[in-house]
């Protein structure tokens, strides 16, 4: 019994999410669907990182475990072939049989993608925000995240998770012609935490709130003053990193 990594790229606008759900269309439902047409045998994944509904991601991980010898490169062909447009097979590589493709990730990268003049080109993978934004200020409060803090402020409700603490190690914004950027790797992130980031720096770029306001919310943790409005189209799952 081998056990292979599966690397995978997508465009979530249509999906329900990365984890397979019952009555819904997911990116794990389909990998497992073209897998199992090709190998005709019913595999179950195990995902990487969760994005939720709407959420893209450049990299994403599955593993599973078969006793069948899988060629990789004419597999991720006929996977491609079958997969949706939206979702693309990069590679498959056998690795340790006791290697976690969830556990073994040491830190995740995301971006968060902002446009603020009209293009219909970055309606799907953007989000539309036309007012002036001051950077310094928004510089100050991505350098206010580093380092290990209890974010459960920037936490979803009803999130099952044994802790709320995380380690930023790299927390930027970029400017660049049309487009601003944010861009966050830690060492883990909880459900909502990266969209609620960006709603409340976006409050402090927009000078809605105090940069101390800002701190003061991080340290309350609680959500009740987050802003958790910014949509999923324009956030997406940039790396995954392993040792």
């Amino acid at each position: 019994m081998a056990r292979y990594f599966i690397e995978v790229a997508y465009k979530g606008t249509e999906y329900a999410g990365f984890q397979i759900q019952q009555n819904a269309n997911t990116i794990q439902a389909e990998i497992q669907k073209a897998l199992h047409i090709y190998i005709r045998q019913v595999f179950v994944l195990t995902g990487s990182s969760r994005t939720d509904a709407g959420v893209h991601a450049n990299q994403n991980y599955f593993h599973f475990d078969t006793d069948i010898q899988i060629d990789s490169d004419k597999t991720v062909y006929h996977l491609n072939a079958i997969l949706p447009i939206s979702i693309v097979v990069k590679k498959i590589f056998v690795v340790k049989n006791d290697a976690h493709c969830r556990f073994d990730a040491i830190s995740r990268s995301y971006i968060y993608t902002i446009y603020q003049n009209k293009n219909p080109f970055l309606t799907e993978t953007a989000f539309y925000y036309p007012y002036p934004l001051n950077k310094s200020l928004l510089d100050q409060s991505a350098n206010a995240i580093l380092g290990s803090h209890n974010f459960q402020a920037f936490s979803k409700k009803n999130t099952q998770v044994h802790t709320y603490q995380c380690t930023i190690l790299s927390s930027e914004w970029h400017f660049e012609d049309n487009r601003i950027i944010y861009e966050v790797t830690g060492n883990r992130f909880l459900r909502g935490m990266v969209r609620g980031l960006v709603g409340t720096m976006l409050l402090v770029g927009k000078e809605k709130y105090s940069l101390q306001m800002f701190m003061d919310i991080l340290e309350s943790q609680s959500p009740s003053k987050t802003d958790f409005s910014t949509p999923a189209k324009g956030l997406m799952l940039q790396s995954v990193i392993f040792p």
